[in-house]
């Protein structure tokens, strides 16, 4: 009876160890593997990460949220972690200081090749007099009228919009405009624009 106990054991826990997850690796019939999905939300570059100054007043968007502006910077591009986390930070700088706003006024950030988290998702910015309480304000780091947008960036605009659709922060038919749609500026840039205007939800009817 104990060695049969014991056998038992035995091959209940080896079969735990092949069905666990970090054990199984997901074949084909040719023998490959299968790489498991990127996730949807993007890695961002947090606040504390960053070095973002506290926020003086918060306010809170109703969600989902409805409409998506982008924008752009108009400054030189960074083209490094680095460099970008100055930017943002003297982004903030300028904000609170000159602006006298409680914060940054961009929900996100985009550089060459990260997303930085601005005021982050359901909080109001001040990005566009008339639509802050309404919208997400993204904003591309660098001039796009001289620049062109990397693909990179644009591919991680397009996940970080889905990861709101999906975690239900934007609207599932929210809009998306360049900033020059909704009022009397370049922004986000010629070139930024061209590219905005192959996305789906890219409206050019205000």
């Amino acid at each position: 009876m104990m060695v049969y106990w014991s056998i038992s054991r035995y091959l209940l826990v080896v079969l735990c160890y092949f069905l666990s997850s970090s054990n199984v690796t997901m074949g084909q019939d040719d023998g490959s593997t299968v790489t498991a999905p990127e996730p949807v939300c993007p890695n961002m570059v947090k606040r504390t990460q960053w070095g973002a100054n506290k926020s003086s007043n918060v306010t809170y968007q109703l969600k989902p949220v409805a409409n998506v502006i982008v924008h752009h910077t108009t400054g030189e591009r960074c083209t490094s972690v680095t460099t970008c986390k100055e930017m943002v930070r003297n982004i903030q700088t300028f904000h609170q200081t000159q602006n006298r706003w409680s914060d940054i006024g961009y929900n996100f950030l985009i550089g060459t090749g990260n997303i930085y988290e601005g005021i982050g998702w359901h909080r109001t910015g001040a990005h566009l007099r008339g639509y802050n309480d309404k919208s997400i304000g993204v904003a591309f780091l660098g001039n796009f009228d001289q620049d062109r947008p990397t693909a990179r960036s644009l591919d991680l605009l397009a996940r970080l919009l889905q990861c709101g659709v999906e975690t239900g922060e934007l609207a599932d038919d929210y809009r998306l405009y360049g900033a020059r749609q909704l009022q009397a500026t370049n922004s986000p840039g010629k070139l930024l624009y061209a590219k905005l205007q192959t996305f789906d939800h890219w409206q050019e009817d205000v």
